[in-house]
């Protein structure tokens, strides 16, 4: 039987993990070979000037420094490099005090954490301490000056140079076989158009997929990035997790203006 013990243990594991992933789902983006450190950097401030949807859903902001910092240990220790420590997983200051804070902070850009933490402690008699404040404004980048919007790229034809450098993967539906729906799930590579791998199946989902997945990598070998749709085979965790582990990067389409992969 669980222990009320072995379970919040369980439950701190599952939280580092998905923190890991949410790291890495990021910092692929800066982790490609060959960028040069002034496209690290504009991919870096677009990644600071988005709200993120965060390991349990909660959005997320991240800083540019945070950024460079899980890289670094994505290069030094891999995936498992981002996995904080179970016993780092619970935030110690509730997020709905956090929450307020920022609004605080928002509202008045000019307010110092000293007096952000002084009106918290008058309206809900506890506040963090002004470290605590601090590195939250640093991590929003509350207390930078707002950046301009940079331009949007042209985006036009687009052909890898070399095998493996990406494979793209998608969903056909199929006929009606033998009273049920059918699914083909394929991935091509970019360069030379050479189907890695393919797999028929009567259901829409990740097991279906990794059937086709897995045996292309094991025949191919292991690409450097896979562009894919945001259908629910697509965005699992699973794939996640198992793009972090290969050294994947995972690159999910944008309806109406998809991300060019180099």
């Amino acid at each position: 039987m669980t222990t009320l013990d072995e379970a919040d243990k369980k439950a701190r594991l599952e939280r580092a993990r998905e923190m890991g992933l949410f790291r890495y789902s990021l910092m692929q983006e800066l982790a490609e070979a060959g960028l040069t450190p002034a496209e690290r950097g504009r991919r870096a401030r677009g990644l600071a000037g988005r709200v993120h949807d965060g390991p349990g859903g909660q959005p997320v902001t991240v800083s540019v420094q945070t950024l460079g910092r899980w890289r670094r240990l994505y290069e030094s220790g891999g995936f498992d490099a981002l996995v904080p420590s179970p016993r780092q997983c619970q935030p110690r200051t509730p997020a709905e005090v956090l929450a307020v804070a920022e609004a605080l902070k928002r509202e008045k850009p000019e307010r110092t954490a000293a007096q952000v933490r002084r009106i918290l402690g008058l309206t809900a008699g506890w506040a963090p301490s002004d470290r605590t404040l601090q590195r939250l404004f640093e991590r929003l980048e509350l207390n930078a000056p707002a950046r301009e919007q940079e331009d949007q790229r042209a985006f036009g034809r687009f052909e890898c140079t070399r095998p493996n450098e990406m494979w793209t993967g998608d969903t056909l539906h199929g006929p009606v076989i033998g009273g049920s729906k059918s699914y083909l799930f394929a991935f091509l590579d970019d360069h030379s158009r050479a189907v890695m791998g393919a797999r028929w199946a009567y259901h829409d989902d990740v097991v279906r997929m990794a059937a086709a997945f897995r045996p292309a990598l094991q025949r191919r070998g292991v690409p450097k990035a896979i562009y894919l749709d945001n259908g629910s085979a697509f965005v699992d965790a699973w794939l996640l997790r198992g793009c972090a582990v290969l050294g994947i990067r995972l690159i999910h389409s944008r309806p109406g203006k998809p991300p060019l992969p180099g």
